[in-house]
């Protein structure tokens, strides 16, 4: 029924072909090295070459291969900039596009899950593909009372798909880990196993984008598309036109680059206070730049898109969140590291020393700490290194830290983000955005009584 390669064998012959090319290229490299070839020459070489076989395996799966691309294309820009290049181009691709399912399977799932009178509930159908994910892909449409339409059709046997791939990527991560310095790829892996129900579920993506839609409604900043119709494998939303975000990465004006930047800070931290839901899937790919923001036509409003992973916050971000990071930035050595113990970042059997504690969270809230702060993939770079780097102080601390099971989603999601604005270089006054939205980041005093019991 569809081009996907959904037999497990297929998928995982391969995945499993990455590791084994991985090594053919390093003995290709040795051999370039003996013939005298310069290390630095041969070494960019073999990066390119890695990033375009990856990428493309990762791309041609869609499912699981694909989602994990995607998560991972936000860290790029920790990567040394000498071979940043390549893996550039690469992701840049996936996060935008992907192979299309053939259009007889894209009118057979339309055909079973909205009738085989489907055409009726339409005006137009565009057959070609708009934009292709990791589960589905996008079609452009006008639906019968004239709205334009996006119709995400689900891949069949996306689900399979999905569960093969991240089984088949988790047993060679530790391969995977040298690709982004300072990430560590299992847990990514099993997190984004935890989410395959969900992913695959268009009914709780379709209730977490209506709760957005209708809380942002008539937001001068924000847009978020309504659900216009939705059933198993289809969800039909209106449609927004837009520059997305990965054009603005790449060629994007610098009054683009920091209106996107303050714009997805906002909603990071300003969504799950305005609807109980944290959006957790911030690529590039599901974000637009739509004009029309509070100064006119020339000013710019963030489109997003995408709601299939949320992480439920009813009572929006947790509140030590927010203190932690106030106290750290007010050098509450101490105080820090006993509300760091309480929340299970340090474990019992653990003795750390609270100023190395400190020591080592400050350079990465410096973001927090001044009024406007310019992110740039040099600092990122420079925060890989440091963490990742097993001669670094911080890299020994790093690893006796410990990350509670409600807050992988949310660290993940913050780092992700950060990762995108280094992307774009943007220029964001962070601090305004925490102190507006971030609960406990203001004085305890100031905070609603409700908000400080729930602590």
């Amino acid at each position: 029924m569809s081009d996907l390669p959904r037999k497990a064998v297929t998928r995982t012959a391969k995945l499993a072909a990455l590791p084994l090319g991985f090594a053919g290229r390093a003995t290709w490299g040795l051999g370039k090295r003996i013939v005298g070839e310069s290390a630095e020459l041969v070494g960019q070489q073999l990066q390119q070459r890695t990033a375009e076989q990856l990428f493309k395996v990762l791309g041609e799966l869609k499912g699981g291969a694909m989602k994990f691309g995607q998560a991972l294309s936000v860290f790029e820009s920790a990567l040394p900039e000498e071979i940043a290049g390549p893996y550039r181009a690469a992701l840049t691709r996936l996060q935008e596009a992907a192979p299309p399912m053939p259009t007889r399977t894209v009118h057979a799932v339309l055909a079973e899950r909205l009738g085989e009178n489907w055409q009726e509930l339409f005006l137009e159908f565009e057959d070609k593909p708009a934009a292709a994910a990791s589960i589905g892909q996008v079609h452009r449409g006008v639906w019968h009372d004239g709205r334009e339409v996006a119709v995400k059709v689900q891949y069949p046997g996306a689900g399979e798909a999905l569960v093969s791939d991240l089984n088949q990527l988790s047993r060679f991560a530790r391969l995977l880990g040298p690709l982004i310095p300072g990430l560590d790829i299992k847990p990514l892996i099993t997190e984004l196993k935890d989410r395959v129900s969900e992913e695959l579920d268009y009914g709780l993506e379709a209730e977490a984008q209506r709760a957005h839609a209708e809380e942002f409604a008539g937001d001068p900043d924000v847009v978020v598309p309504d659900v216009v119709h939705q059933c198993e494998q289809v969800l039909v939303t209106e449609w927004i036109d837009g520059v997305p975000l990965s054009e603005v990465i790449a060629d994007g004006t610098p009054e683009q680059r920091d209106r996107a930047g303050q714009l997805l800070a906002r909603f990071l931290f300003s969504g799950p206070a305005r609807t109980g839901l944290l959006h957790a899937d911030p690529h590039p790919g599901n974000f637009r730049l739509l004009p029309g923001g509070p100064d006119g036509e020339e000013d710019w409003r963030l489109g997003v898109l995408d709601f299939g992973t949320v992480d439920r916050l009813p009572g929006g971000l947790p509140i030590p969140i927010g203190r932690s990071l106030r106290m750290t930035l007010d050098g509450e050595a101490e105080t820090v590291y006993t509300l760091l113990c309480e929340e299970g970042f340090i474990k019992e059997s653990m003795d750390l020393d609270p100023d190395a504690v400190l020591d080592y969270l400050l350079p990465i809230i410096e973001p927090a700490r001044v009024d406007a702060f310019t992110f740039t993939r040099g600092w990122m770079r420079g925060q890989a290194a440091r963490i990742a780097d097993p001669r670094s102080p911080a890299y020994q601390l790093g690893k006796q830290l410990n990350l509670p099971p409600a807050y992988l989603l949310i660290h993940r999601v913050t780092l992700s983000t950060i990762g995108v604005l280094c992307q774009l270089g943007a220029t964001v006054r962070l601090r305004e955005e925490l102190q507006e939205w971030l609960p406990g980041f203001v004085d305890d005093e100031d905070e609603p009584e409700d908000a400080a019991a729930q602590a």
